[in-house]
């Protein structure tokens, strides 16, 4: 970082700390793993994470889709200098200016957050996994330059991880999602395994709905795994922290299996004691 861009993050310091404090209040996860890089890019990550949060708000908050394209309004204008006066524009402008940021990455999130407040089912496994990237492969692409020397290279990895989190998100909250009329697990899929929909509204944990369920659980390791390989392409200083964070959300596949794959009635997550276990495995 130069001198100017120091004086940036300090100038804006106020702001990177309420987008800081957005990721401490809603992922604890995210912020423990990343919260040990530089200052810089710390604060960079936090900003990411907080554009992300608050569409990812705008969609499951608001019955009325005006509001979201309000925000495309917001974010081409952004985009053109024309900054909002809040604390989460303010801080993005910082991070624009000192990385070479992926503009397309931030219009496919928002494209996907649209699409998902439009849909209620998913029908194909092709269809989900498309949504994995445009909500969760996108946030690799945003955070790539800021942790990676070689984004160009790491980019395809960064996008296994972020589907790789967002299928583990799926299988995680089949329960909530279904209370919210939102069906994530795809209809053909479903099928194929004898489960139906009437099944899930019902709570029915049987073997099939546990074949289902491993089915995608196998998808979202195979991409954890294929993530692994471009770890190389980690800045040093971010690889234990990014490889952290990868190692949480996998785990909570585990968890679900030693919780009898109930994701209707429990919230599957990882206790303080594994995060531990899993934060020394990684050192």
């Amino acid at each position: 970082m130069t001198n100017n861009s120091e004086n940036l993050f300090l100038k804006y310091k106020d702001d990177f700390e309420y987008c800081k404090n957005v990721i401490k209040n809603n992922s604890t996860s995210f912020y423990n793993a990343f919260k040990s890089l530089p200052l810089e890019d710390a604060y960079s990550v936090f900003a990411v994470y907080t554009f992300c949060r608050k569409i990812d708000d705008l969609a499951d908050k608001n019955d009325d889709i005006t509001t979201l394209e309000y925000f495309v309004t917001e974010f081409d204008e952004f985009l053109n200098g024309n900054i909002e006066d809040s604390p989460m524009w303010r801080a993005l402008y910082v991070v624009f200016q000192n990385y070479d940021m992926n503009i397309q990455a931030f219009r496919d999130m928002i494209h996907g957050q649209i699409s998902d407040f439009q849909t209620i089912e998913i029908k194909t496994q092709n269809r989900l996994e498309d949504y994995c990237y445009y909500v969760a492969g996108t946030v690799g692409l945003m955070l790539s330059p800021i942790i990676s020397d070689d984004p160009d290279a790491f980019n395809p990895y960064a996008i296994y991880l972020g589907k790789a989190m967002q299928l583990t998100n799926v299988l995680r909250d089949v329960g909530e999602d279904d209370k919210n009329n939102r069906v994530y697990l795809p209809v053909e899929v479903m099928h194929s395994y004898n489960y139906s929909l009437d099944d899930l509204h019902n709570k029915l944990l049987n073997d099939n709905f546990i074949n289902l369920w491993e089915y995608e659980a196998k998808i979202a390791e195979k991409y954890y795994k294929e993530f692994e390989d471009g770890a190389k392409y980690l800045k040093p200083i971010a690889k234990k922290s990014t490889i952290r964070s990868m190692m949480f959300y996998k785990e909570i596949l585990n968890v679900i299996r030693k919780n009898n794959y109930d994701c209707f009635n429990k919230r599957n997550y990882i206790s303080k004691s594994q995060k531990v276990y899993l934060f020394l495995k990684t050192l």
